[in-house]
């Protein structure tokens, strides 16, 4: 079966390759593409920030240990983690987790579980995604606003009413009508509701 070059990759970090090879045929079974690292530093320097997906790491490598690439790792890109470890104890747990980690599964681990953990990394890592590029669309059109429409903007969003801004403003309220119309035109917004879910935070920083 072929897979879109674009679909979401798992990053399988193990210098086991007979653990790696199992794992990504159980990940192919279910549809998820994967890339195999032996070496952890090899891996480090081929991660692209833009990847989406998840990292599946095992703890206890030769030169670079797992969770010294997890603390790499939160340096540089957002992927969600599973560890992985055939000697699991309480320290090493604590530490992965405080380390950013999203799993924590011991060797031999169950396929269902292994892949119910997989699976939501990658769900979770997606929406983040997804989260970040509605943000990051709304900042742009934010940026569309004049001054004054963003001193608008901001009374809309706290329930003022045209009277009351056009009072604040010594404006009249069809100047103000005018304002309000432009900032729903340029941010895009179809209600109310809409500008206030996307903006109300986005107003807490200065003018992009």
């Amino acid at each position: 079966m072929s897979l879109p070059a674009h679909s979401p990759l798992v990053y399988l970090v193990d210098d086991d390759d007979a653990v790696r090879d199992a794992l990504a045929l159980l990940l192919r079974s279910v549809g998820l593409r994967s890339e195999g690292f032996g070496d952890p530093q090899a891996f480090l320097d081929s991660l692209s920030p833009q990847s989406i997906g998840c990292v599946v790491l095992d703890i206890r490598m030769p030169g670079i240990g797992g969770l010294d690439v997890l603390t790499r790792l939160a340096e540089v890109c957002d992927l969600p983690v599973v560890m992985l470890t055939g000697h699991a104890n309480v320290d090493l747990c604590r530490r992965a987790f405080k380390g950013g980690a999203m799993e924590f599964l011991q060797k031999p681990v169950d396929d269902d579980i292994f892949l119910d953990a997989v699976q939501a990394a990658v769900r979770s890592h997606i929406a983040s995604r997804e989260r970040q590029a509605v943000t990051q669309a709304s900042v742009e059109r934010l940026a569309r606003l004049s001054g004054r429409e963003r001193d608008v903007l901001e009374r809309i969003v706290q329930g003022m009413g045209n009277k009351e801004i056009a009072r604040e403003f010594e404006l009249s309220p069809r100047t103000v009508e005018t304002y309000r119309a432009n900032v729903f035109a340029k941010l895009e917004a179809d209600s109310l509701a809409q500008l206030i879910r996307q903006y109300a935070g986005l107003l807490d920083s200065p003018p992009p």
